[in-house]
């Protein structure tokens, strides 16, 4: 038979109070090192921006073509004698840029494009060894939380495909066939760069809160807007790469008249190379016209998708909006200003460093369209 309670008994005394809930699977799960795991993410972001930016300027100065060998181990040494100087400069000596376009360089004068070039590399290999020792870190010690390991091994697995992608690019100016590096290689070059920055960028916000509670926000997202700023990321893109074009054929440093082009609305002569497909990557006129119309749409787009966001409940979201709409501005003009003075090397490295931010701003405010921060009723 129970026993009799008393009205006044104290809710909890009775030893057989229920316990209190558990954690679900994702709450019980390893957390893993979340806050070291983002600062290395961070790091790396940071690297593969300052490579960006050392790219643009070893092309702007054209150094890409000094180191004429791909040894990714025996190559982080530099030249450390005039015998090994000599030998460098003969490889050199022997391509078409020099032959065509820097014969007479003195010995000196190829130091210092050698330099840049090496420093490139140098980078590269840096990128590389901070990815290793911080993923064998955190996988070894068991600090990389659960589902996170195969996501964590895309940025090494991606970095190896852009050294080789590097080479690739380097070689088709060694060949004989052409004075530079081919302009579509150029373009898959930086295209993946931006690539790598992207999931750098995508994984560290994704690991800036807990995964329940992304999964929990992702049902409060705005679709339409994820949906829209996706489409912008996607054209963001492609205007990246046709800048890479761009520069691979130094296109903005011809007609400097804006908005016309040689005082015309198309640009003279935009199909006079055959086949008809070389216009595309390798006609100064055209490329330049298909990067201005490009940037024309990013920016109009780009509008478009901030007055829908400026739409959002949240709060930050509509921020986030907001400042990519200020950054095409920006963007915008500083393209005009850059072809307008002909693209020096300055305004070229900022140009290029504008899309870089650019790039995370449309990531971030596409990231904050799906997983909201949450806010009071009151905003």
């Amino acid at each position: 038979m129970a026993q009799k309670r008393s009205i006044f008994e104290e809710v909890g005394t009775d030893s057989t109070a229920r316990a209190a809930p558990t954690p679900g699977l994702i709450e019980r799960s390893r957390p893993g090192a979340r806050r070291g795991i983002r600062i290395w993410l961070y790091l790396l972001f940071a690297m593969v921006v300052v490579m960006i930016a050392v790219g643009g300027l070893t092309r702007l100065t054209d150094s890409g073509l000094s180191i004429t060998e791909w040894k990714p181990v025996t190559g982080a040494l530099p030249p450390m004698n005039e015998a090994a100087w000599q030998s460098e400069f003969t490889k050199y000596q022997a391509i078409p840029e020099y032959q065509l376009q820097n014969k007479g360089m003195s010995l000196s004068e190829f130091k210092s494009i050698y330099w840049w070039e090496w420093g490139h590399r140098q980078l590269g290999r840096a990128i590389g060894l901070v990815w290793a020792l911080g993923f064998l870190f955190f996988w070894a010690t068991r600090r990389i939380p659960v589902g996170w390991t195969g996501r964590l091994l895309v940025p090494g697995v991606l970095g190896g495909l852009q050294g080789a992608l590097g080479w690739w690019m380097v070689s088709s100016g060694l060949s004989g066939a052409m004075l530079d590096v081919a302009s579509y290689r150029l373009a898959l070059h930086l295209g993946l760069a931006f690539v790598i920055l992207g999931v750098l960028a995508w994984y560290a916000m994704r690991l800036t809160r807990p995964e329940a509670e992304l999964m929990q926000v992702r049902r409060e997202g705005d679709r339409r807007a994820y949906g829209m700023s996706t489409g912008l990321l996607h054209l963001a893109f492609l205007q990246i790469l046709l800048g890479a074009l761009v520069a691979g054929i130094d296109a903005g440093r011809n007609y400097t008249d804006w908005p016309m082009m040689a005082g015309s609305l198309l640009p003279p002569y935009p199909f006079q190379l055959d086949p008809l497909w070389r216009n595309f990557f390798e006609n100064d006129a055209l490329v330049q016209f298909m990067h201005r119309i490009a940037g024309y749409l990013l920016f109009i787009f780009g509008m478009f998708v901030w007055v829908r966001g400026r739409k959002s409940a949240n709060r930050r979201t509509r921020r986030a909006f907001d400042a990519i709409a200020l950054m095409l501005v920006a963007q915008l003009t500083l393209g005009i200003v850059t072809v307008m003075y002909s693209a020096p090397w300055q305004l070229g490295i900022l140009h290029q460093l504008g899309a870089v931010v650019l790039w995370v701003l449309i990531l971030r405010a596409r990231f904050l369209s799906r997983y909201p921060i949450r806010q009071s009723v009151r905003g």
